[in-house]
């Protein structure tokens, strides 16, 4: 090994621009702004490598110098400085990665594809609720099937929807963790299943009302609250509560509601033609509870999610506000001759594969326009 130590502090400060040897490869480079830096070269595996220690005024020549046999002394145990200095970086910022903070990461860099930004939390609940009470604090890496399988345990059986999704979800986590070039094992949830077996739980449909039954229903309703209006037109439309609560002035278009695509569950704008009991319903919700250009509107906001579902709740029904799309979807197949497409994109279902829907580029509005009215007359039981 060549001579070592050959550059004093007073040389460095009178250095210009260029490169200079201190000796057994450790270098400084200075820049033509004043600045620099100090870099080892080391011959590893046959191949040299050029490892920086630091910044001229960051580092001073005593401990680039002490840097400098360290690293040589890794390189001498056949091990790469560069590599390893990065393991050790990584081993150190373990805290980091807990599966609490990864999981924050892949929410932020999945949120543009979730509805709204994914703000409703419904992605993220899941695991809030479920999985990061016990596992949030834990390193990410340390992370393995049984973890997971103690976990989701308690609920695999008893709320199985919502394990399915925790499970579904942990593993889009470890699978970004695994892009960060964290060591996690992205079998894990795999063999989480096979430890926590095949679900009992038998997934229930939400319960509907016949659509012979309607009818009644419906003209119970008679009293013009908020939340009678927001059922009559949940109810006559076919729509999701979700979409009927934020309905607004701005979305109508004489007898055509256009729902837009952030409000809807497939993230799609969708047309929905109003037959003319529906347009009775907004004409009277204009009158009694329109603020801000929201039709069903209760104190300092939209009607809230219970708004509706309570008024069946009261009268202990079983059934709930979504179940009448069941009912609307029973009464196209059993009552009328409508084709299954035209019924479908009724209720913003998607019909058909990827390329079929590319070259079918119409809604059948004009099909559904009628198709709704038939709906509207059977639920006020016109004749």
């Amino acid at each position: 090994m060549g001579a070592r130590n050959k550059l004093t502090a007073t040389q460095i400060k009178h250095f210009g621009p260029g490169k200079y040897n201190d000796g057994a490869g450790l270098w400084l480079h200075k820049r033509h702004d004043g600045g620099g830096q100090w870099f080892l070269r080391v011959t590893i595996h046959g191949r040299r490598r050029e490892m920086g220690l630091g910044g001229l005024y960051d580092v001073s020549l005593a401990e680039a110098r002490d840097e400098a046999d360290h690293w040589r002394s890794v390189a001498r145990s056949n091990k790469d400085p560069i590599k390893e200095r990065a393991r050790i970086r990584r081993e150190q910022e373990r805290g980091d990665h807990t599966l609490a903070s990864v999981t924050e990461e892949a929410f932020k860099a999945r949120q543009a594809e979730l509805k709204g930004d994914g703000k409703a939390g419904r992605w993220l609940s899941p695991l809030t609720l479920h999985v990061l009470p016990k596992l949030g604090r834990v390193p990410i890496e340390e992370i393995d099937q049984q973890d997971i399988k103690n976990t989701l345990a308690p609920i695999w059986h008893t709320k199985a929807h919502t394990a399915r999704k925790a499970i579904d979800r942990l593993g889009i986590v470890l699978k970004y963790a695994a892009a960060l070039d964290l060591d996690v094992d992205l079998q894990a949830t795999m063999k989480a299943r096979a430890l926590l077996g095949k679900q009992r739980h038998e997934t229930q449909n939400i319960p509907s009302m016949k659509w012979e039954d309607v009818p009644a229903f419906y003209s119970s309703l008679d009293e013009p609250t908020v939340g009678n209006l927001a059922l009559q037109f949940l109810i006559l439309t076919a729509a999701r509560t979700s979409e009927v609560r934020f309905c607004q002035e701005e979305e109508i278009d004489g007898d055509i509601w256009t729902v837009p695509g952030k409000r809807m569950k497939a993230g799609t704008e969708h047309r929905v033609p109003l037959p003319q009991q529906a347009q009775d319903v907004l004409d009277q919700a204009r009158t009694l509870w329109q603020r801000n250009g929201f039709f069903f509107w209760s104190r300092k906001t939209v009607i809230s999610d219970a708004a509706m579902s309570g008024i069946m709740k009261r009268r202990e029904m079983t059934e709930r506000p979504h179940g009448f799309r069941s009912s609307f979807r029973t009464w196209c197949a059993e009552a009328t001759d409508t084709p299954r497409e035209i019924a479908e994109t009724a209720l913003a279902h998607k019909v058909g594969g990827k390329v079929e829907r590319a070259y079918r580029r119409t809604d059948y509005i004009d099909q559904r326009r009628e198709l709704m009215q038939r709906w509207a007359d059977h639920v006020v039981g016109a004749k």
